[in-house]
């Protein structure tokens, strides 16, 4: 989100002497995006970010994905995962392509490892579950309904809170923004936008460690994950200001936009990355044309992939679909409500349906583990 953020100590012009109290240097680390010409943010570290002490390759992160089947509607119920694991190596994948990877994970366990995506930015959903970040920008707190957006290299670790845990994993090559509709050549978001700048939260408190001991950052990057270890607390950060930074936006702040008859699907869009968008429906009131149908059309498909993920509530379209569920209607084929929902929402005020949507521009593939978590009989329910 491109608005300036500063938290805790920075010399009053950059690139210029900034001492501690001992006399030496605090280390200086501008980190943008598209080279130097995108957002960016100049963070002051207590030790040089480069000084690793052991760095070692971990694995191989490519997914596999599914051999090419038929071109069908497909219904994943992903509440089949439920083990204890760490908010980043317990992460499941069921789609994805060479923009986008999209899971969940179900995180009750403190991470004993900081991680950075190198390849791109994050966005965290969660669905259930309360926590913090801890990054090198500061501490964020997240609770359900929030967007964690992580920017690429940001070094972080989530410490979930005792209790249920639940989140929707959405990883690019690429930088998630709001969309450009909603903004002026300044960036500033415009009066019609279904947000505002108010609704975006950076971290909240900046915490400087200074411990001078092992510690792993688990890095991803090149479809690999690496391990790089340091000898000193990698949050070690005294200050920072700029525009680049992890925050998170509610979705209970995503004010819908409705009219006379039925909208079409970006009217819920809240973020775009490179050749996919992510999108909110949210509770809202439906549309007062005397003689509107509230349920919505059938549409083909011709160029993108849509993606559902089910949050809570009943959704109005759909049948046999639970919370949890990820449904995908591939581009190609028609989809749209299933039989008698279009009749059964004619008259009806509001919908309190939560979901999160993915439309993506290239074809989506299906990774070879989602396969026990499928519903066969979903193409077939039109019928």
């Amino acid at each position: 989100m491109p608005f300036y953020k500063q938290m805790g100590d920075i010399p009053r012009k950059r690139h210029t002497v900034f001492k501690k109290e001992d006399g030496s240097l605090f280390r200086e680390q501008v980190m943008g995006t598209k080279g130097f010409s995108g957002i960016q943010s100049i963070l002051y570290h207590h030790n040089p970010p480069t000084r690793i002490i052991k760095s070692a390759l971990l694995k191989n992160c490519r997914v596999e994905y599914e051999a090419q089947s038929d071109l069908a509607p497909r219904h994943l119920r992903s509440n089949q995962y439920n083990e204890k694991t760490d908010a980043v190596m317990g992460r499941h994948y069921l789609l994805g392509n060479e923009d986008v990877l999209i899971g969940v994970v179900n995180p009750t366990e403190q991470m004993d490892y900081f991680y950075r995506n190198g390849d791109g930015d994050e966005v965290l959903f969660v669905h259930h579950g309360t926590g913090k970040i801890e990054s090198t920008f500061g501490t964020l707190t997240y609770k359900p309904g929030d967007y964690i957006v992580l920017p690429i290299g940001t070094i972080y670790r989530v410490v979930p809170d005792v209790g249920e845990s639940k989140l929707l994993v959405i990883e690019t090559n690429s930088w998630i923004s709001t969309p450009k509709r909603y903004r002026n050549a300044h960036g500033q978001l415009l009066e019609h936008s279904p947000f505002c700048e108010r609704d975006f939260h950076g971290p909240e408190k900046l915490e400087t460690h200074v411990e001078l001991k092992e510690y792993e950052v688990r890095t991803k990057s090149r479809g690999f994950l690496h391990s790089h270890v340091f000898g000193h607390h990698p949050l070690d950060v005294v200050g920072w200001d700029g525009y680049l930074f992890p925050y998170i936006f509610n979705v209970a702040d995503f004010e819908p936009i409705t009219g006379r008859i039925h909208m079409p699907p970006p009217i819920h869009q809240t973020f775009e990355a490179n050749n996919f968008v992510i999108c909110s429906f949210v509770p809202r009131l439906y549309e007062y044309h005397p003689e509107a149908i509230p349920a919505p059309y059938y549409h083909s498909n011709v160029d993108s992939d849509e993606v559902l993920y089910y949050v809570e509530g009943n959704f109005m379209s759909r049948k046999g679909i639970e919370e949890g569920s990820f449904t995908l209607h591939p581009s190609g084929i028609p989809h749209g409500p299933h039989p008698g929902k279009a009749e059964a929402s004619i008259g009806k005020k509001e919908t309190i349906e939560l979901a999160v949507m993915i439309d993506t521009f290239r074809p989506l593939k299906v990774v070879k583990q989602a396969h026990s978590l499928e519903d066969k009989d979903y193409k077939y329910s039109w019928v």
